[in-house]
């Protein structure tokens, strides 16, 4: 297996190749730099782009399905200001960003050149060689990037990818015609108000990404070790066991549904669902189905043990990176810078409603207008970055999925939290 290019080598080579005419990255095509005596960082970006000709580069790219349209009208674009450099090829494939990992580790060798992935990601891609450091103006992109997705990009100071949205977390949507602002402050106030219309709150409880959130609300935590592979939790501590009979509670009230993403989508169509736990993605959905009386803001608070306790909540963010396998290293890094700058974060808003990492765009009127990046910019006093091991999930998820369904089979709730913490902090198999 390749290992990841260093800054030493990469510079090296674009240096060669402005010597030379001719630009080689990893083995792959070749195309012609010039020299410069800027410093190390802006040296490499101002090599390659100089470059007069890479000749013939194939490149491929992954993102999600639903935005595949969107990244053919990108990657169009991207050869189209770079047609006189050569003969360019991009490819565009369906990967979600939250499988894209185990995708490309099945062979980082056969992966694409150029994948979106969810930041949590990050640490585990750089581990396995297969996430290539950002070589290529990272100063410039730290600069014009929030920082906490600079953040989320980041490993132990080096910037491994190149932010792209600022918004993978959740929060309420909600119908204004049935639930009220002063409603939407409260789980107890929404069941109240979608029992009244004969609708439903939804929300997907057996998935970790979610359960999460009435944990870290009563104050307890779930995080990575200090070997930053396996997961510190104390849900079983105080008040874990009542924070589970909350959920338990809210779960078996009649106009609370557990269900799935696709389910609260198809929900929201049919007019069935009234009020929802989910992300920006869904955006559009939400304003198409409820027109004016669409609403969004933070999460509830949610009763336990009498007292109201803000719903806490995952933050993340999505990211591009290069594949150090990749035949053209600089060309797919200039590609991911070009895909996740100032104009396509527009685009990614306008398009999709993704809420953008780039400072000058999510400050805009327009984004800071648009509930859905109002609400996560509420509820981000609420929140952390998403950092567990690869034995967080399946245990948070069966706990969700107990207590949704209601069926504890005779455990008590402190036994429940307990079976859940042992198998989310089991040591992860190496």
């Amino acid at each position: 297996m390749k290992k990841l290019i260093s800054r030493r080598q990469f510079l090296a080579a674009m240096g060669a190749a402005a010597a030379a005419g001719a630009l080689t990255a990893c083995g792959g095509s070749s195309s012609t730099a010039s020299s410069s005596a800027a410093p190390a960082s802006s040296a490499a970006g101002e090599a390659a782009s100089a470059a007069e000709s890479w000749g013939d580069v194939e490149l491929t790219m992954w993102g999600a399905e639903e935005d595949q349209g969107m990244l053919r009208e990108m990657a169009d674009a991207f050869i189209e200001a770079n047609a006189d450099k050569g003969n360019i090829t991009i490819n565009i494939g369906a990967c979600s960003e939250s499988d894209a990992k185990d995708n490309i580790l099945v062979d980082p060798t056969a992966a694409a050149d150029v994948f979106a992935f969810a930041d949590d990601q990050l640490n585990e891609l750089v581990a396995a060689g297969a996430l290539q450091e950002v070589l290529l103006n990272p100063d410039e992109i730290k600069s014009r990037n929030l920082e906490g997705s600079v953040e989320a990009a980041s490993m132990d100071g080096k910037l491994y990818a190149y932010p792209m949205t600022a918004d993978n977390g959740y929060f309420l949507y909600y119908d204004g015609s049935v639930i009220t602002a002063e409603d939407a402050q409260s789980v107890d106030g929404i069941l109240a108000a979608a029992a009244a219309a004969g609708r439903t709150f939804d929300m997907t409880l057996n998935d970790g990404w979610y359960i999460y959130s009435f944990f870290a609300g009563a104050g307890l935590t779930a995080t990575l070790a200090d070997d930053g592979v396996n997961t510190v939790c104390d849900w079983n501590e105080e008040p874990g066991a009542a924070v589970a009979q909350a959920v338990l509670d809210i779960a078996s009230n009649s106009a609370f549904r557990n269900a799935p993403d696709a389910d609260i989508v198809s929900g929201i169509v049919d007019g069935s669902v009234c009020a929802a736990i989910s992300g920006t993605w869904n955006a559009t959905t939400a304003e198409e189905a409820w027109g004016d009386n669409y609403q969004a803001t933070k999460l509830p608070t949610f009763t336990m043990d009498g007292e109201q306790v803000q719903m806490g909540s995952f933050s993340g963010y999505k990211l591009v990176g290069v594949n150090p396998h990749s035949a053209n290293v600089g060309v797919a890094m200039m590609l991911a810078d070009f895909i996740t700058n100032e104009d396509n974060q527009l685009k990614r808003f306008n398009d999709r409603n993704l809420g953008p990492s780039n400072i000058n765009v999510n400050a805009s009127e327009e984004v800071q207008a648009a509930p859905a990046i109002a609400a996560l910019a509420l509820q981000s006093d609420f929140s952390d970055l998403q950092r567990v091991g690869a034995n967080y999930w399946d245990p948070a998820a069966s706990l969700g999925q107990i207590l949704a369904s209601g069926n504890t089979q005779g455990k008590t709730t402190q036994q429940l939290v307990d079976d859940a913490v042992a198998g989310i902090t089991a040591p992860v198999a190496q």
